[in-house]
């Protein structure tokens, strides 16, 4: 009974990832800000109300991936041990994504071009900096929820926004020292380093709080 559901559910989701797909592709060719919804139906194949029936905006489709990376942070404090620490489990996550070579932390031409759009174009830094809000807020309920405390908890807020920034800085120096180098394990490896510092930082300034 559940055959013509599902059937139209992988269509869809076939069709969201051309999308994506293509719009990746002509933002990486000619640049983000060049690139017009128009010409993202037509590389895809598809009308331009099919494009906007998948995504709200442009610049998400350049983000297509921010849901899952959140996922994977709040499911690793949903599923860590009860004698883990919410810092901890956040912190051995970063250890698994790179020993996986998951996609979020890969060095690549790929990925060194990701970056190097964002940078280019004002829309693209102001959807990270939101993307950036809306997942801080969220691993802060997060940590407060795996900690036993009420959110909102400023520790919590404290805690998610120290993480964050020093990943962020981190992922960044990362591809700088790919862009030398062309190294991919070297920038995994200076990713961990400053990584782990920061885990570092958090612990220090939340010392006594149950996150640590």
């Amino acid at each position: 009974m559940s055959t013509a559901p599902d059937r139209r559910s992988r269509k869809r989701l076939a069709t969201r990832q051309a999308i994506s797909d293509a719009a990746t592709r002509l933002f990486i060719e000619r640049g983000f800000d060049q690139v017009t919804v128009d010409d993202i139906a037509e590389a895809a194949d598809v009308g331009r109300m099919t494009v906007f029936n998948h995504f709200q905006r442009k610049e998400d489709m350049f983000f297509d991936r921010d849901a899952e990376g959140r996922e994977l942070l709040l499911a690793a404090l949903a599923g860590k041990a009860p004698e883990q620490s919410p810092l901890e489990a956040l912190r051995q996550l970063a250890q698994q994504l790179v020993r996986e070579q998951h996609p979020a932390l890969a060095f690549s031409e790929r990925s060194s071009s990701f970056v190097a759009a964002v940078g280019a174009s004002e829309a693209l830094k102001a959807r990270a900096r939101a993307i950036r809000d809306e997942l801080e807020a969220a691993l802060a309920q997060a940590l407060a929820r795996s900690a036993g405390r009420a959110a909102p908890d400023a520790d919590a807020e404290f805690a998610a926004g120290l993480l964050l920034a020093s990943w962020s800085c981190a992922y960044l120096q990362a591809h700088q020292q790919y862009r030398h180098s062309a190294d991919a394990a070297q920038a995994q490896a200076w990713f961990l380093a400053r990584a782990e510092q920061g885990c570092a930082a958090v612990r220090a300034a939340l010392a006594g709080t149950p996150y640590v």
